[in-house]
């Protein structure tokens, strides 16, 4: 493995969180909470940025020891055809959704760049916002997704622990640790506006990951600060295979990492999916958190017909509709928005240069 990057073991950069993780500092944590909330308020008001992914494929080439779509896996496999994704993405919108996150396995030849992009040109012809959860990608593939409509990539390095990510990640291209590190800046070089980083917490020691995580994105906001920079927190869920999680993460934690991390990077989205239950949700809505995903389907083709759909990649444990969900929003005086982002700007700057054949 080549050499970790200099920000990667700069304690310097996740100082200022550092006794906010372990509780060393004075402040309790309702005190904690109390000014992330300030915070979030005066930075963001009082919206709630909307997103629902939609999984194009359960096909991969990776052997992740924690993931339900992993090789090994034994269940139907497919992908949605174009045809498919505009029914998925029609009924989509009909309740409402203008943001959706893309997701696919790792790189195959029957889910593979091409196929990728063939996607992000049919969901920006009716999506205002288009984002990518996939493979790493080329700086030159990047810009080609960036050209056809894609504003945003969301890239989990799962976690910053080398020695843990080697055992985990057991075989395929995935197993390349510092190849998946670069993958944000090669994004951000091909043109891609907006890039979301995360680590999967569960994997490895959560304090070690959420220092790491956040020297990643203060490294990201400064080297590319004409860039959008988001961070997620997801929790290991069940999911097929079974993988229990070494480090389990409570609550009580989770909501200082979030709250720690708004009070450190005060102007960066912070997303919470729906891996958590309605409860935590409902609770850190406007306390750090910035976006949220909305009535997720984790199977491939589970929006326009739900019977059809395969294997869930992983448990979703917010079921509400989006109705349902945005009048918890309403009701704690939040404003629920589906659209931030229109599509007359996704692409380049100038439309005549882009070219997606």
């Amino acid at each position: 493995m080549n050499a970790l990057p200099a920000w990667m073991t700069d304690e310097h950069l996740s100082a200022e969180i550092t006794p906010l993780l372990r509780g060393e500092s004075e402040e309790s944590l309702e005190q904690l909470a109390a000014e992330a909330q300030a915070l979030t308020l005066r930075r963001f008001g009082r919206i709630i940025s909307l997103y629902a992914p939609l999984y194009l494929s359960n096909i991969c080439s990776s052997g992740c020891a924690y993931c339900g779509f992993a090789s090994d896996r034994s269940f139907p496999r497919r992908r949605l055809e174009l045809d498919e994704i505009e029914k998925e993405l029609a009924a989509m919108k009909a309740i409402g959704i203008g943001d959706v996150l893309l997701l696919t396995g790792e790189r195959t030849p029957a889910a593979g760049f091409d196929y990728l992009r063939r996607a992000v040109e049919v969901a920006a012809r009716t999506m205002p916002r288009v984002a990518v959860e996939a493979f790493p990608m080329t700086v030159a593939e990047y810009r080609e997704l960036a050209e056809c409509g894609c504003t945003a990539i969301t890239i989990y390095q799962e976690t910053y622990d080398p020695d843990q990510y080697g055992q985990l990640h057991r075989w395929g291209p995935k197993k390349d640790f510092i190849e998946r590190l670069e993958t944000p800046e090669r994004a951000l070089e091909g043109g891609i506006r907006n890039v979301g980083i995360g680590a999967l917490l569960g994997l490895s020691d959560p304090v070690a990951e959420a220092k790491a995580l956040f020297r990643h994105a203060r490294h990201l906001s400064r080297t590319y600060w004409k860039a959008g920079i988001s961070v997620s927190f997801p929790r290991i869920q069940p999911q097929e295979g079974g993988y229990q999680p070494a480090y389990p993460v409570d609550d009580r934690f989770l909501v200082r990492m979030i709250c720690a991390f708004r009070i450190g990077l005060p102007d960066v989205d912070l997303v919470l999916s729906t891996r958590e239950s309605p409860l935590f949700r409902d609770g850190m809505a406007g306390l750090g958190i910035t976006r949220m995903s909305i009535a997720s389907r984790t199977t491939v083709g589970g929006y326009h017909d739900a019977d059809s759909a395969g294997s869930e990649q992983f448990e979703v444990s917010d079921n509400r509709t989006a109705e349902a969900f945005c009048q918890a929003l309403r009701a704690k005086n939040l404003e629920p928005v589906f659209k931030n982002w229109d599509s007359a700007y996704n692409g380049p700057v100038r439309k005549e240069e882009a070219s997606c054949h």
